[in-house]
């Protein structure tokens, strides 16, 4: 399947699977006229890819942690790692959010309370 087939039928954009190509994450992909031919194994790399993306991963983490992957043995506890890394990061800022909202709430009570007092 080809880079433009690859984003049609599974919504990847372009720019994320060109990405992944020039990243080299995944050695099977072959070149084929010219063009980059996936099949489902690249697929399935590329989904997590997506996914780690998705909640976050900037570029180069994408890359350590696809590098890991592919090393195999012993990574998964470095793997562990920074989805823990990344997921009290999430934390964090949805701490602060809802602080945030607690804030917001509470002037939207006062001038509330101010319009029902005239």
């Amino acid at each position: 399947m080809t880079i433009d087939e690859a984003s049609r039928r599974y919504g990847v954009p372009l720019d994320i699977l060109k990405e992944y190509e020039k990243l080299g994450l995944c050695p099977a992909v072959k070149k084929v006229m010219g063009t980059w031919q996936y099949d489902d194994s690249d697929l399935e790399k590329l989904s997590l890819i997506m996914t780690l993306h998705d909640v976050g991963f900037s570029t180069g983490e994408v890359e350590t942690y696809m590098r890991l992957v592919e090393d195999g043995q012993g990574r998964d506890y470095k793997l562990l790692s920074m989805l823990d890394q990344k997921r009290t990061a999430a934390l964090d800022e949805i701490h602060f959010r809802e602080k945030q909202l607690d804030r917001l709430d509470y002037l939207r009570h006062k001038i509330r309370k101010k319009i029902e007092e005239q």
